[in-house]
């Protein structure tokens, strides 16, 4: 990611999104990571009351679609897809905000792949996730 990135700017793809509907908020871009938030509420729950293992697998891939789309040589022809997504349940979580930080772990020409710890407000560990990307050019 570019430090010093308008986190405004991303207003345009999550206005009718999945992002929008589970209140998902993006608090910081800086070299080398993004940072989002999302409520643990009944948008985000399970049956039993806890965190949505697929809420977090929704965190995770949007912070890492994000972040490979800030690194777009030109946004304009070019799109960043998930091509696949793994996650890790370590700990339930029945209320409040989890927080997720998307790092790096390889960008390539086609490729991004991104590591995405989620954690609760006090720094608990709740997901461990993995994102691959594909960068695709638009030919027309």
């Amino acid at each position: 990611m570019k430090a010093g990135f308008d986190l405004s700017n991303l207003e345009f793809a999550h206005a009718d999104s999945i992002v929008r509907l589970l209140g998902i908020e993006f608090t910081e871009a800086g070299e080398g990571y993004l940072t989002a938030r999302m409520p643990v509420d009944a948008r985000t729950h399970q049956p039993f009351g806890i965190l949505h293992g697929g809420a977090s697998v929704v965190l995770a891939e949007s912070l890492g679609s994000v972040a490979s789309y800030m690194l777009l040589d030109d946004p304009a022809k070019q799109r960043a897809v998930g091509l696949e997504v793994n996650a890790n349940h370590i700990r339930s979580v029945r209320d409040g905000w989890v927080y997720g930080r998307c790092t790096p772990i390889h960008i390539g020409r086609t490729t991004h792949v991104w590591d995405i710890r989620i954690t609760t407000e006090e720094g608990k560990l709740v997901c461990v996730s993995r994102l691959t990307i594909a960068i695709i050019t638009d030919k027309s």
